[in-house]
């Protein structure tokens, strides 16, 4: 891989991935969305170059881009809202978009096609998440994920290209919406305040968005045509162990609010991901501990809250 083109890049994980492809020499095209102010994050690197784009107009790049690259990585996803991830409406928008990231590719010339999903695909399960679990999606999110990845998959044969489909689990680090558990912890207790929480009994696997995207770097160079790989640390703990490693990192005095709120109706309680497949296909394996990737997102959120 020499030459890569980006879309989602303004989120935690594409901000990791576009500066570990910079960071080994590749030359990336990083898709942003016109006058966005999350613009201002895509790293700063001679190797990045940023063009501007809807999603909607992603068929237009073609004709404004003249070299051809290797890799297509496609993470953009209209989830402006909770309530734009279970409108049908929108979330089909997203099905269609992703297709013609899969025509732009072919039309750049792209080798590779790795597409982010998500764990909502496989909708709740108990057990481990593998390549081989049956998908059962029950919102919109999930149904729309699952249905682009198998659409781009379809598409991406009758052009020859390899498609690799990754199934991400719960992301956590710098650049991260505030409206997340992790994030809305680690801002809270910054603040002096006490985080309203559940009882956090949630068995849960976390990885750390550079971790990540060297998973997706490491698919894209070796994964399997076809492959649905489910992407995390392949570890859980009781989500109840992250708030109180947050807590220790911030100061171990301060109060958690645990089991000051209620569950949401149809709360998943198991989440994490089998990856044996990954690591025999690919060789990847997480670096991070929630511990080493929690203090490095301590860091970052401090100098915004001040």
């Amino acid at each position: 891989m020499k030459r890569a083109i980006i879309t989602g890049v303004t989120g935690p994980l594409g901000i990791a991935l576009a500066k570990y492809l910079a960071e080994i020499g590749i030359l990336i095209t990083a898709v942003v969305r016109p006058g966005s102010k999350r613009n201002a994050d895509v790293p700063i690197s001679d190797k990045i170059h940023t063009v501007e784009c809807d999603f909607a107009a992603l068929s237009s790049l073609a004709g404004r881009l003249s070299q051809e690259y290797d890799v297509f990585f496609h993470l953009g996803w209209n989830t402006a809202s909770r309530e734009i991830t279970k409108d049908p409406y929108a979330q089909a928008l997203n099905i269609l978009h992703t297709l013609e990231a899969v025509q732009l590719a072919h039309q750049l010339g792209c080798k590779v096609f790795v597409g982010a999903g998500s764990q909502a695909e496989y909708g709740r399960v108990e057990g481990l998440l593998a390549v081989d679990t049956p998908a059962n999606p029950e919102e919109s999110y999930g149904i729309s994920k699952y249905a682009a990845g198998k659409l781009s998959r379809q598409l991406c044969e009758t052009f020859g290209i390899r498609h690799c489909w990754c199934r991400i689990l719960s992301i956590y680090g710098p650049f991260d919406r505030e409206t997340t558990g992790i994030m809305y912890c680690i801002t809270s207790l910054l603040k002096g305040q006490k985080p309203v929480l559940t009882k956090a009994e949630q068995m849960w696997d976390y990885i750390y968005s550079v971790d990540c995207a060297k998973a997706l770097c490491m698919i894209a160079e070796k994964g399997k045509h076809g492959v649905a790989y489910p992407v995390g640390s392949g570890q859980a703990r009781p989500l109840r162990e992250y708030f109180e490693c947050i807590r220790d990192c911030i100061n171990p005095s301060l109060p958690l609010g645990i089991g000051d709120k209620q569950y949401q109706d149809g709360q998943t309680m198991h989440l994490c991901a089998d990856i044996t497949v990954l690591t025999k296909d690919t060789g990847f394996m997480p670096e991070y501990s929630f511990e080493a990737g929690i203090k490095e997102t301590i860091e970052y959120t401090r100098k915004k809250v001040q």
